[in-house]
């Protein structure tokens, strides 16, 4: 039995990625404000603003990719065929299929000479994703070396 090559996100998934994401979203987002409270601000470290930091980019990261879910999950494939024929490069050949990827977030529409193209998914989405989630990581290496740090200190002192 054959693929059909004219297939774009599963439904489910798609939903499931939004389900989930939104309920991480808000958690982290609940985390992050009780981090506001006073009591909690007289404590802070070095590391654990850049921790916060980073969970605070991972959220920003994680809510653009949510937008981009978005603009995929109330299209219908009759739909879809005609973005992808209105959007069709000059000179590109006939279609011979659509698919769709999670990571890279992306629907593409594929040529028979082998080219393919994205549509639906604004094209600012991915690379904003993949800054915030690198500056993320950037944060989350430096909260993890101050602390590395705050716990030397304090062992040679003590």
């Amino acid at each position: 039995m054959a693929s059909n090559p004219w297939r774009g996100h599963d439904f489910v998934g798609l939903l499931a990625i939004l389900v989930v994401g939104a309920v991480t979203l808000l958690s982290l987002i609940g985390y992050l404000c009780s981090r506001l409270i006073r009591q909690t601000r007289r404590g802070y470290a070095p590391f654990g603003l850049w921790r916060d930091l980073s969970l605070l980019t991972l959220a920003a990261a994680l809510a653009v990719y949510l937008w981009g879910c978005l603009h995929l999950l109330f299209l219908e494939d009759q739909e879809l065929a005609e973005r992808c024929e209105r959007q069709r490069p000059v000179g590109t050949p006939t279609l011979v299929g659509r698919r769709g990827d999670f990571i890279p977030l992306r629907l593409v529409c594929e040529a028979s000479n082998g080219h393919d193209y994205s549509i639906v998914v604004p094209g600012y989405i991915n690379p904003t994703v993949a800054l915030l989630l690198l500056l993320a990581l950037t944060c989350a290496l430096t909260s993890a070396v101050l602390h590395c740090k705050q716990r030397t200190t304090t062992r040679k002192k003590g």
